[in-house]
Order: structure tokens, then sequence, then C-alpha cells
């Protein structure tokens, strides 16, 4: 009721580790995030301390991270915050999870291709798949290539324009 819900942003710092067992997909990685600021003394931007959080994903989120994260890919991570103190071989340790409801790549730092899953796909949700994920073929037919200019056929975004009107850019 009263968690902690946070947006981190940063590098997967490890490649996910995917399993499934009897009470479905589960996935995590590390995820460093290193804060940057402009020292003024220095004249440049520097580094901060790196903040490193195991993020923890399940169910179809858990197997769409294995098929689309690797090491380095910076990405924006939503979820809920747990910290766990405990002892081990001696030494205090503080562990900080992320819970995740959402994860994607950070699109002001590069480009992504989203593929929707088919129904019955691995990570296509616990019922046989995502709702709405069955597309009609006029829909999918619709499509075009990444990199295609807009306004180019078949471009569901592109402008419609009158014939001998010209294009605004």
């Amino acid at each position: 009721m009263n968690e902690t819900v946070v947006c981190a942003v940063g590098n997967v710092a490890t490649q996910p580790v995917h399993r499934e067992d009897e009470r479905g997909h589960v996935a995590r990685f590390r995820l460093a995030a290193t804060p940057r600021y402009w020292d003024r003394e220095k004249a440049m931007w520097v580094d901060g301390h790196t903040n490193f959080f195991t993020v923890w994903t399940r169910r179809s989120l858990a197997a769409n991270v294995a098929a689309s994260l690797s090491v380095g890919d910076p990405v924006v991570v939503q979820g809920r915050l747990k910290v766990r103190a405990d002892t081990r071989d001696g030494q205090a340790r503080t562990d900080v999870d992320i819970e995740a409801v959402a994860v994607g790549h950070d699109l002001a730092r590069g480009t992504s291709a989203f593929r929707r899953n088919a129904r019955g796909e691995a990570g296509a949700g616990e019922a046989g798949g995502v709702a709405g994920a069955a597309r009609p073929a006029a829909v999918a037919a619709m499509r075009t290539q990444p990199g295609a200019p807009p306004g180019a056929p078949g471009d569901p975004w592109g402008m419609q324009t009158v014939p001998g009107a010209p294009l605004l850019t």
C-alpha cells in the first residue's frame, strides 16, 4: 500500500539471468546508475558515485528482459524499491532491489526496435498471450521498414497528403 516506487536510469551491468519454475518466469540483472554533474571549478562533467541495484522481473516481463537486454544497454526501470540489511560471513551488507513493473531501453541514448509478442510465444503472458497481441492482418500489413521516410506507403503515422500539395518538413 505505501510502497516506495522509483524510476532508475542507468546501464545493464550484468547479463540477465532467466529461469522458469512452477510459478512462471523470473529474471534478474544488475543496474548501474551513475549521476553526472557539471564541476564549475574544473569546467567539465564529473561522474558521481555509482549506485548498483538488483532488478527483479517476473512473468512476461522476465522473458522479454532476458530476450532483449545485454550488458551495457542503457535502460529505464520503474518498480518498487526494496532495501534489505543482513550479515554474511561476519560482514554487514545492504542489498537494494527493484521489483520492476516496467523496463525499457533509454531512447535518449539510442534507438530500439519494438516487436510485439505473438500469442503462445515465450513471454507472451500467462494466459496464452498479451491482450490485444493478435492484430488484424490489415494493421500488420501497414508496417514499414525501419528508416523508411515519413509518409511512405504503408506508414500508419504518415501524413495524408493531397496530390501536388507541399509537404511540411
